[in-house]
């Protein structure tokens, strides 16, 4: 007899809540392995093959490609321990075989075979023990209402018509003496007065309401106990004449005409961020300008002398790392809960890229041990991975520091907002032509402005005017770096 086990959404990593489902690997009535990829989602910070850790029958799926799930919400069930494809099948589609959907991932002594991996570098790592089911206060949710009204976002005819009936509600009392929804619970809510809590569970539901401007305590949820659900909303939105006149009014005054994309994915990462950044750091820009000229020259002459070709974001790169040598305040970090600014002992430096998914900002690792050539390297796989949209959590996190050339774009000059939670950002503007005075005389020099944003909680603006100034002196006299290599 088969076991119908739920495989949820793992947690991917680095803070990350939720995915965007951008294409199943595999459809209902599939046999997977365990540890084969079902679904490619799309975070805030990359592109990932999700891998499930049963191995069996695919009998459902939640979620049509390009729904957002949040991290615990089920991808697929599985039909474990089925001797043929179409034995499973038939048990679970037509109801005649007992199933189970256990609460956590099955542990070494069950029947159900599992590797325990929900995703390469990630999850769980190891099965976790089965806890004690708990008999339920509150009565089960039917099949037929489970069908009509899930919580669950994204769940179509087709993918619930072979499911299993959800696990049974738990009610529980917080500490004030309202009634809460147990942790995991799916379906279920107690009904609660006006003021009280809205009767909503699926943090999807909420932010679909929110993006419509829909009041939730306006509603009558047709769930379990007066639960909202996501049909209640969708209700709501096809029917406006339903909304009191006073709320249509202000809804209509309170939003801009025009096309609305999503902040979703990179660029909803990337807003959360610079707006955290803007809110939290009390940040401050300085900037100069330098006579590239001789670095240019010794660019050309590192090339002319044969071997791999050195980008000149590898000689600003090096320029950077031994800067934050002679000033190891700008590569650290602010804890304001211990009130500390914590210094870090060596320099991941993230460079801004531009792809067709928007700006990331991939990390070069220890970027203080490598030569010239080496960070040419890495700047180019990172960049073409970039590119692919295939970089992964760890290619994007963990950045000391940011180097930011905006001259690529032509423009001169900048005021970075700072990659939080960084101290410091160094933006480059594009190197162009300019008359300058160079030894008592006007001539035509090659002319980069160079600008720091740096958290001022960090340092001082000596401080930031001191690393300013010797990156612009190595820019002018490459030859200086001679006294760090």
């Amino acid at each position: 007899m088969a076991q119908v086990l739920e495989f949820k959404l793992p947690d991917l990593g680095e803070g990350l809540t939720e995915a965007e489902i951008v294409r199943w690997l595999v459809s209902v009535g599939d046999v997977v392995a365990i540890d084969q990829p079902v679904v490619e989602v799309e975070t805030a910070k990359a592109m990932v093959e999700v891998p499930c850790p049963y191995g069996g029958v695919v009998t459902a799926r939640f979620g049509e490609e390009g729904t957002e799930l949040p991290v615990g919400a089920p991808l697929i069930t599985v039909a474990v321990g089925a001797t043929e494809t179409t034995g499973a099948d038939a048990s679970v589609a037509g109801g005649g075989a007992a199933t189970t959907r256990p609460e956590a991932s099955p542990s070494s002594g069950d029947t159900a075979e599992s590797s325990g991996n929900v995703l390469v570098g990630y999850g769980t790592g190891a099965p976790a023990a089965r806890r004690r089911r708990i008999r339920p206060t509150a009565p089960t949710v039917p099949v037929g209402e489970q069908a009509h009204g899930s919580g669950r976002a994204g769940r179509t005819t087709e993918d619930t018509a072979g499911a299993p009936a959800p696990a049974q509600v738990r009610s529980s009392t917080t500490a004030g003496g309202r009634s809460a929804v147990a942790p995991g619970q799916v379906h279920g809510a107690t009904a609660v007065a006006q003021d009280g809590p809205v009767a909503v569970i699926s943090p999807l539901v909420r932010k679909l309401a929110r993006e419509h401007d829909v009041d939730l305590r306006s509603l009558t949820g047709s769930g379990p106990d007066g639960l909202i659900l996501r049909a209640d909303v969708e209700r709501a939105l096809r029917a406006p004449e339903t909304v009191p006149a006073t709320t249509a009014a202000a809804t209509t005054a309170g939003k801009a005409q025009g096309e609305r994309v999503p902040l979703r994915g990179v660029r909803g990462a990337v807003a959360d961020k610079l707006s955290r950044s803007r809110r939290e750091i009390p940040d401050a820009t300085c900037w100069v300008d330098a006579d590239a000229t001789e670095l240019m020259a010794a660019r050309a002459a590192m090339n002319a002398a044969g071997g791999p070709k050195i980008s000149l974001l590898a000689l600003l790169a090096r320029i950077c790392t031994a800067a934050l040598e002679r000033h190891p305040e700008l590569n650290s970090t602010v804890d304001m809960d211990a009130r500390e600014i914590v210094r870090l002992p060596g320099v991941h430096l993230g460079f801004a890229a531009q792809t067709d998914r928007g700006l990331v900002v991939p990390v070069v690792k220890d970027a203080h041990k490598r030569s010239a050539e080496s960070l040419t390297a890495e700047f180019a796989r990172l960049t073409e991975t970039a590119r692919q949209g295939a970089l992964t959590p760890a290619d994007l996190t963990g950045g000391t520091f940011t180097l930011n050339n905006y001259g690529v774009f032509g423009v001169d000059g900048s005021t970075p907002i700072i990659n939080h939670p960084e101290a410091a950002m160094l933006g480059v503007g594009r190197i162009v032509p300019k008359p300058w005075v160079h030894q008592g005389e006007l001539a035509v020099r090659q002319v980069v402005q160079l600008s720091l944003t740096f958290d001022h909680r960090v340092c001082d603006g000596g401080t930031a005017g001191g690393f300013l100034r010797y990156v612009a002196d190595c820019v002018e006299h490459p030859s200086v770096l001679l006294r760090t290599l």
